[in-house]
């Protein structure tokens, strides 16, 4: 019979290969998805066009791939699109974020909206004539911007959706959209060349309420980041893009500079807003009203003239009633953009008063994003001044 030593000797040994193979055996833990690229998408800079990557943003992040390309051509083009490079030029040449989709919430997509444009030539979507019944251009000395009133629907926009802001940061620093890139010709720091674009860097686009603003600062400007400031996202056109834009006037405008966002003059001082937590619940009041910068020179045009390029495309103007002549669906690999890595986290509604004789703003969480809910308009005490879109959520 083995003495006590033997079992004593055998059972340490059973115990330690039992150790042994518990720490072998364990398997790796899955590595989680990064939550930041290792170059944010406003630290990414592209040569237009031979620079230009098929896609801007080849991470896999939380949020998923970006759902588009930006290598875009004439064989891109067309209302099945996904092309997520814009441009903003003039009047007659700018384009919009918008859904790739129809009935589609700009909550629920911001990360993979694609470019709809106002010329043919790009391989982007097609803003449908007859979409827009009133735009301003403005032209200042560190930025341009577009402001207007269109049928949101033939852009894919779900009717009464008050939307929300798209820019090239966003929360995991990828944009939104995630992988888009803006291109504009119409700084000074382009020596007026038409023929070439510079990448702009810093931008912001408000969609929604069946209006919108798209603002992109010059680069070559010290304060790009500031006057395209992208933290103020919940109050919308009326702080970030003041302007005086009126629904079916077609106009190009010189103006000078506005205030930075967000920052205002009170009894002498000046203030620098802070916006709110979502948590708190919905933004009734602001402390103050931006200041409408001065604008001259503005010239008067004809939408059919503007847009005649865009309108050549389609057969009729009636044929796009609809709005649904522009449907796609997003590449696959693209999850849901929800609030995981978007800042804009609640809407940007838009409405506009004239003649507005108060100031009433009701914002309202992204959980309420479904609900078109009451969204009041910012006009106050300025001659002249029938509209300023206060997109607020």
């Amino acid at each position: 019979m083995p003495s006590l030593a033997f079992f004593a000797a055998t059972a340490a040994s059973l115990l330690s290969v039992a150790a042994a193979q518990s720490t072998t055996a364990a398997p790796a833990a899955a590595a989680p998805a990064e939550s930041f690229p290792a170059t944010p998408l406003a630290s990414k800079h592209f040569a237009y066009p031979s620079g230009i990557p098929y896609q801007a943003d080849p991470d896999d992040g939380v949020r998923g791939r970006q759902s588009g390309y930006n290598l875009c051509n004439s064989t891109t083009e067309g209302q099945t699109s996904l092309c997520q490079t814009s441009f903003l030029n003039h009047l007659d040449d700018f384009c919009l974020w918008a859904p790739a989709t129809p009935d589609s919430l700009i909550a629920d997509t911001e990360g993979e909206e694609v470019a709809w444009c106002t010329k043919p030539g790009r391989g982007t979507r097609l803003i449908p004539p007859g979409a827009l019944t009133g735009v301003q251009f403005m032209r200042t000395p560190d930025y341009v911007q577009v402001v207007g009133f269109i049928d949101q629907t033939k852009i894919n926009i779900k009717d009464g959706d008050s939307g929300g802001e798209l820019d090239p940061h966003g929360a995991d620093l990828r944009g939104n959209p995630l992988g888009s890139l803006v291109y504009s010709n119409a700084f000074p720091s382009n020596n007026g060349n038409n023929d070439t674009f510079q990448q702009v860097i810093e931008w912001h686009n408000f969609m929604g309420g069946n209006q919108f603003c798209f603002k992109v600062c010059d680069p070559a400007g010290a304060n790009a980041a500031n006057f395209c400031q992208h933290i103020y996202d919940r109050i919308g056109c009326a702080y970030n893009a003041p302007n005086a834009a009126q629904n079916g006037t077609f106009e190009a405008c010189e103006g000078e500079n506005q205030d930075f966002p967000g920052v205002y003059t009170s009894n002498g001082a000046v203030v620098t807003y802070t916006q709110p937590a979502e948590s708190l619940g919905a933004i009734t009041t602001m402390p103050y009203t931006a200041r409408l910068p001065a604008s001259s020179n503005c010239v008067p045009f004809q939408s059919a003239d503007l847009y005649a390029a865009v309108a050549s495309v389609f057969p009729t103007t009636s044929s796009t009633s609809s709005g649904a002549s522009a449907t796609g669906t997003n590449s696959s690999g693209a999850k849901s953009s929800g609030a995981s890595g978007s800042k804009t986290a609640s809407g940007a509604g838009a409405s506009n008063t004239a003649n507005a004789g108060s100031s009433m703003m009701l914002g309202r969480t992204k959980g309420q994003q479904g609900a078109l809910g009451a969204v009041l308009g910012v006009m106050a005490g300025v001659s002249g001044v029938v509209f300023s879109i206060a997109f607020l959520a």
